[in-house]
């Protein structure tokens, strides 16, 4: 049995991951709290700013929006998100969220189940903004 010291994460101590556009920070992952179901953290967007288009062929994506205006495109299809909204995001659908409103956007993201390798979890189905930034580290070699 793995006995799990930390189970708190402030979004202040995990670094940013800007690959895709915004500020992505995992809070929950296998590498920060030793969890096996997912991982999840917070996003957040200035007016403009936007997630680079991708999909994740093992995981379902489930978003909460907290504050801001948001758009968020579903196999080609648009949906209008707003504070206190929730969305799905299926396994395998391409997915691109944008902040078009005029103040900051902040949403909550959960993803499960873990893809059986950290690689294989994320496909890029368009070009990442900052191609030379890493991954998201969610850990759990599975």
């Amino acid at each position: 049995m793995t006995t799990v010291t930390r189970l708190k994460v402030a979004a202040s101590a995990v670094n940013a991951n800007v690959r895709r556009g915004g500020d992505i920070r995992v809070t929950l992952s296998p590498r920060t709290v030793g969890c096996t179901s997912g991982f999840g953290g917070v996003l957040t967007l200035r007016p403009g700013e936007y997630v680079t288009e991708h999909q994740h062929p093992y995981s379902e994506e489930f978003l909460h929006v907290i504050e801001g205006e948001l758009e968020i495109t579903l196999d080609d299809a648009p949906v209008a998100l707003e504070p206190g909204d929730s969305l799905l995001v299926p396994i395998g659908v391409r997915h691109r969220l944008g902040n078009v409103g005029t103040s900051g956007a902040r949403l909550v993201f959960h993803l499960s189940p873990l893809a059986p390798r950290p690689e294989l979890g994320h496909i890029d189905t368009e070009a990442p903004l900052a191609s030379d930034a890493a991954d998201p580290d969610v850990g759990g070699g599975r």
